[in-house]
């Protein structure tokens, strides 16, 4: 042991753990700055940002490593990325607000075209006290069983393609939203808006689900066609009339995701708490969301499972 290690101070080395405390910093930039990361390889950009909370299980783990090397640089170059985390996701985990005041009350979820139970999802969905309920991944099959739940609280619906919105108050102007990407052929129908008649006012209300992503090698993360939905979702969203909106739907990402930013640059998320709704057997991310415009979301919080691999959302709505 040289002379400096033999002074540090508790056994601790300033010298020790270089590589630990570049590791830390390299966290905390990636953390705070993830558009450093470029999208050119394998969209490493957008990987990053799908999952950007997780980032902070690299400081334990970091923390752990520091400790067994006794390395006291590394443990002070912790604090970087333990304040980045803090600053950018600590305040998700105060509890949700659930008693603000709100006008409207939404309910998210996609139901999953190969549910085994869609008369109790649809139960539970009926239950959760929602005024409107955006369901996607419906099938033919399935389709009757939620329209014969829901029609009690819910009498005015409408489905196009595989996406229905169900809602308390009267729909007007509904129809399709063509966000199909070019290459996407079949029967693929995706998005659709209606006029909600409000105690408050009208508001447009979108239903979307945009195109799965998948992580392969050596292809990395792809996202294109999803990315390709987002823009033309984004050019629907800034050609709406009506001042108010409200989308709900399955986006296939995170809002940190930069390939989502026609969708995110236009509308404010229901974004309280972590609120992971994907998988729903061990959620990792929030792919599901509750977005507004000339509308603010006060509260968001997940629900029970039901047999979906998704998780409901919720989010109740200032308008």
């Amino acid at each position: 042991m040289s002379t400096q290690d033999r002074k540090a101070c508790g056994g601790m080395s300033w010298t020790r753990g270089r590589d630990l405390a570049a590791a830390a910093v390299v966290v905390a930039v990636l953390t705070a700055f993830p558009g450093v990361l470029p999208n050119a390889v394998g969209r490493l950009g957008s990987l990053l940002e799908t999952f950007r909370p997780w980032a902070g299980l690299a400081v334990p783990v970091l923390l752990v490593l520091a400790v067994l090397r006794r390395s006291a640089l590394a443990l002070v170059a912790l604090v970087l990325p333990s304040a980045v985390w803090g600053g950018l996701f600590g305040a998700r985990l105060l509890p949700a607000g659930q008693g603000a005041a709100h006008d409207l009350t939404v309910l998210q979820h996609n139901v999953n075209d190969e549910n085994p139970d869609p008369e109790g999802t649809a139960r539970a969905l009926a239950g959760a006290g929602a005024d409107l309920i955006a369901l996607e991944e419906l099938t033919p099959e399935a389709r009757p069983v939620y329209e014969a739940v829901l029609a009690p609280d819910h009498p005015h619906h409408v489905v196009v393609g595989s996406v229905g919105l169900w809602s308390r108050h009267p729909l007007a102007d509904s129809g399709p939203v063509d966000i199909r990407p070019a290459e996407v052929g079949g029967d693929w129908s995706r998005g659709l808006r209606a006029t909600v008649r409000t105690p408050y006012g009208d508001l447009a209300a979108y239903v979307a689900h945009l195109p799965s992503v998948r992580i392969r090698l050596p292809d990395g993360f792809g996202s294109a066609w999803r990315d390709e939905s987002a823009g033309e979702l984004g050019a629907a969203l800034a050609a709406e009339k009506l001042d108010r909106i409200v989308l709900m739907g399955d986006l296939n990402s995170t809002l940190d995701d930069r390939g989502l930013a026609p969708v995110t640059s236009r509308l404010t998320p229901a974004d309280e708490g972590f609120g992971f709704t994907w998988p729903a057997a061990f959620p990792l991310a929030r792919i599901d969301h509750v977005m507004t415009r000339a509308a603010t979301p006060v509260t968001t919080w997940t629900l029970p499972a039901t047999g979906s691999d998704h998780l409901p959302v919720m989010a109740r709505i200032k308008l």
